[in-house]
């Protein structure tokens, strides 16, 4: 998918929750990393939750509302899947919070009804 396509620019920020309570693993993220993504299937507050780690580290999880879609297909993965990651803008921060953006444009989606 080409990057100028719209739904590839939404795919390219995909936000990482949570990130509150990893606030000194954030700090120390460079301005661009590679991620890896791990479900949790045993997760009490998101059903689909997918865990964002970075170096074996969590940073935060995948937007429960985006995770939803990616659950399965993370799950099933034979090997663990990595993304691109970066850090947000001040702009991203100041208006939602965000502080870690990941780029799920080469990653299949499933969509649930």
């Amino acid at each position: 998918m080409a990057y100028n396509h719209p739904l590839a620019l939404i795919l390219a920020r995909i936000p990482v929750v949570g990130g509150v309570a990893y606030r000194e693993r954030l700090r120390q993220l460079p301005a661009t990393f590679d991620v890896t993504l791990r479900v949790e299937p045993d997760n009490r507050y998101f059903q689909h939750a997918i865990a964002v780690l970075v170096k074996g580290e969590k940073i935060g999880y995948v937007a429960p509302e985006i995770g939803v879609n990616y659950y399965d297909t993370v799950a099933a993965a034979a090997a663990p899947i990595a993304c691109a990651g970066r850090r947000g803008s001040q702009a991203d921060h100041g208006t939602s919070g965000v502080e870690v953006l990941l780029d799920f444009c080469s990653l299949p989606v499933q969509t649930r009804s």
